[in-house]
């Protein structure tokens, strides 16, 4: 048994276990060597050609964009929109704010004998804020009223000057009569506000051009250098006094010359009243 197996003709079993190791030791460096070609490193690509050493590294390109996501990449805008302001909301065609003084006044002459509503607020008024949504359901309801809003914050100086000191606030003008109402109210007291409108808004026919603003709220805007008004009085009116003497010496006037007397009580009397030239 010996010499058989010195001699090799007897075979011997671990030889095969041998052979069959070393087998499959060459496949698995084979496997081995495979599997690393394959697998990417991180941002890299790897590359071997022995199993049991060096490997290659090479920078993976990035791959370009599509054309159409290149454009609207370059043509990304982000923005970010305007939140709405409480007295921005709900507003209808015949509510808008004013500007300034000089905004104020032309619009109240311009409306003809149309009925404005001035609506005094500020930003920080949580009375103006509650009341707001059902001034604008009432603005709704009779479009053919003027709403005009004036922001107390940003013309405070012109508010002063119209001598408003609460609000909310609201001034009624109608045509030739100029102010018919001036009143505060609240969300409670909404009833006040309905009823000066429902007194005041119906048609009715003017007897002159629109009034406007007081001839005092004209000169304290005026006055105010904070402001950009400027207001002329009008040059028709003249003195009551003068009126009267003027016509009692026109020749063939219907009245006879005033003793002296008369004419000094006249002028002490009305020196502050204004009469139209025309009368």
């Amino acid at each position: 048994m010996a010499e058989a197996l010195c001699s090799g003709s007897v075979a011997s079993p671990c030889g095969e276990v041998g052979v069959a190791f070393a087998a499959g030791r060459v496949r698995g460096a084979a496997a081995a060597a495979a599997l690393a070609e394959s697998v990417p490193i991180g941002g890299y690509s790897s590359k071997s050609t022995f199993p049991s050493g060096r490997v290659a590294l090479t920078e993976r390109k990035a791959r370009p964009l599509p054309r159409n996501l290149e454009a609207a990449h370059g043509q990304m805008n982000l923005t970010i929109g305007k939140a709405m302001r409480w007295w921005e909301k709900c507003l209808q065609p015949n509510m808008r704010e004013i500007e300034s003084a000089q905004d104020l006044a032309d619009s109240l002459l311009n409306a003809g004998d149309k009925l404005v509503v001035v609506d005094f607020f500020s930003p920080g008024c949580g009375g103006c804020r509650a009341l707001h949504p059902k001034i604008a359901q009432l603005a709704e309801k009779n479009p053919e009223v003027l709403f005009l809003q004036v922001n107390y914050e940003k013309h405070k100086s012109m508010c002063y000057s119209l001598h408003v000191h609460v609000l909310p606030f609201f001034r009624f003008y109608r045509g030739a009569q100029g102010r018919v109402s001036s009143f505060s109210c609240t969300n409670a007291t909404i009833k006040k506000f309905k009823d000066a409108l429902a007194k005041h808004g119906p048609d009715r026919c003017g007897l002159g051009p629109a009034k406007g603003l007081e001839e005092s709220e004209l000169m304290a805007l005026a006055a105010n250098r904070d402001l950009n008004f400027t207001y002329t009085p009008n040059q028709d009116l003249v003195p009551i006094a003068d009126a009267l003497l003027k016509e009692a010496a026109a020749p063939g006037g219907p009245w006879l010359p005033l003793p002296a007397t008369a004419t000094q009580l006249f002028i002490q009397g009305s020196e502050n009243s204004l009469l139209s030239s025309g009368r």
